[in-house]
């Protein structure tokens, strides 16, 4: 059985796009998010799960942009979920050295398995809610995105349509916590995707070295990947770089039901 959404607050933003607020109550914690939906009540629809980066939380300016795109332009629902040491998680923002330590401390491959657990239970309480369609979901998201995206990936194997991955990779930077390294882990659940994938790198990127997110990139299990790289550092993302990862999503998540996989 789906776990029940606690619905906290509801609004109406650019375009008619509706944003609810919602509290997933689970034994291992609450789980804050946010979905955005097209002002029509005809549901289900194809789902987009945003995942954000270290430095933001599930309403940060980037994913909000990509939640209202896609639910005005193309009729998904979106949704973003809290990382594990941010936004509602937590009575106040984190700074870097604190929340890796924190995800140290606890283990980076349980915060790994608890954060695929966390969104699969947010997929599956969305469905039960009528509010989307289980069968039509893709995933987004960049840096610690794609840390927490790819373990998800992994246990959805086949019923994710897609995936948008980058800024990330088997090796990290000096200025990321030695305890988050888990490079064995990351390369198992890279080679179990199957869904469709986009790979963003930053050709500069300071924090993860380009020759592991390449190395990331070959290891991933999906027949169907593009690579797209782009000059500057980690923190640089270009206009056409987003365009780009919204035409890979829309395209998947529009393709006619006989063109894509069907879930095992």
């Amino acid at each position: 059985m789906p776990e029940p959404i606690e619905w906290i607050k509801q609004c109406v933003a650019a375009d008619d796009v509706v944003e609810r607020l919602f509290v997933l109550r689970r034994p291992s914690g609450a789980v804050p998010g946010v979905v955005w939906l097209p002002p029509s009540a005809r549901a289900p629809r194809p789902l987009i799960l945003l995942g954000h980066g270290g430095s933001g939380y599930k309403r940060s300016a980037r994913i909000v942009e990509l939640a209202q795109s896609f639910v005005a332009r193309s009729g998904f629902a979106a949704v973003a979920i809290d990382g594990p040491y941010h936004g509602d998680r937590v009575p106040a923002p984190l700074p870097p050295a604190e929340y890796q330590a924190r995800i140290a401390r606890e283990g980076i491959e349980v915060v790994l398995d608890r954060m695929a657990d966390d969104w699969l239970a947010t997929v599956n309480a969305l469905a039960g809610a009528g509010l989307a369609d289980i069968s039509n979901v893709g995933y987004l998201g960049m840096s610690m995105g794609t840390r927490f995206g790819l373990p998800l990936a992994a246990a959805m194997g086949d019923r994710l349509r897609c995936a948008v991955f980058g800024k990330f990779g088997l090796r990290q930077g000096p200025g990321v916590h030695e305890g988050l390294d888990a490079p064995q882990r990351v390369a198992a659940d890279a080679r179990r995707v199957t869904a469709p994938v986009l790979f963003h790198v930053q050709w500069h990127d300071e924090i993860f070295p380009r020759d592991g997110q390449l190395a990331l990139f070959d290891l991933l299990g999906s027949p169907d990947k593009e690579l797209a790289g782009y000059p500057g550092g980690h923190a640089e993302t270009r206009p056409a770089a987003v365009g780009r990862w919204r035409e890979f999503v829309s395209r998947h998540l529009r393709a006619p039901a006989k063109s894509r996989r069907h879930p095992t």
